[in-house]
Parts: structure tokens; sequence; C-alpha cells
């Protein structure tokens, strides 16, 4: 019995040159990688010492991003205020949960905007759409 087709937004964003969520399994450990998101989750526990951990979601799947206190200050704003990201980091594997080590993080809310204009979907190189996973 044929899979039926995952669900795509038509027009979503795709920041250029980042990992998809649902590729994070193919690159090596400690690979150095980007990947983008809209921020679903946000947590600074008391206990983890200055560490932040970011959710992200793109359209197939979370992505775990550990923010350690020295980028955090580096990226303050983005990590606080951003609605979508694009986070370049290492690649972690541990216990089977997959993170991203965060080097640099940055701010690319207003790609959003975007979908709020139909001129702005229109030979917008951001709107590219997504390869087919087989």
């Amino acid at each position: 019995m044929p899979q039926p087709p995952s669900y795509r937004p038509p027009n979503w964003p795709r920041p250029p040159g980042c990992l998809i969520a649902a590729r994070l399994a193919e690159p090596p450990e400690n690979a150095r990688i980007t990947v983008a998101g809209l921020v679903i989750l946000r947590q600074r526990p008391g206990t983890a010492k200055g560490v932040i951990f970011l959710t992200l979601e793109d359209e197939t799947g979370i992505i775990n991003i550990i923010v350690w206190r020295k980028i955090y200050e580096a990226f303050r704003r983005a990590v606080i205020a951003g609605r979508l990201l694009r986070v370049t980091g290492r690649l972690q594997r541990a216990h089977s949960v997959t993170h991203v080590i965060a080097e640099q993080i940055e701010d690319i809310s207003p790609m959003l905007d975007l979908l709020l204009t139909e001129q702005g979907r229109q030979g917008n190189d951001a709107f590219a759409p997504l390869p087919d996973l087989g």
C-alpha cells in the first residue's frame, strides 16, 4: 500500500544552505552544519549553569540546539527575540538524541514577513521547493 505524501507548505521560506531536520542523521558526528527553523521552545534551567536550550521546527521535524553562555552573550538579541533562526554549529549525538552546539545564531524572522505578501513569493529564491526525500 503506498504511503500518503507528507504535507508540505507550498510556499514556505527556505533559508539558503540549511540542512533540514529530516536529514540530521546524515552528517558525521561533529560536522559543522547550518539549520533553520521556527523557535518553538526556549529553556534556561537554573541548574544548567547558563546554558540555553532551543527547539526549532522546520517543515520536516524538530532540531535541538544547545547555546553555551559565551555564544548566548554574543547573540543575545537573536536568542531572546528571534522567531525564525538560522544556527550554525557542530552536530552532536548522545543517547540517541541529536543536538546542534551553536557557534553562530542569526535572526532571520524577516523571512516570515515574506509570507504575508504575495509579491514576496514570486521570483524569490527563498521559496524554493523542498527536495524529495524519497
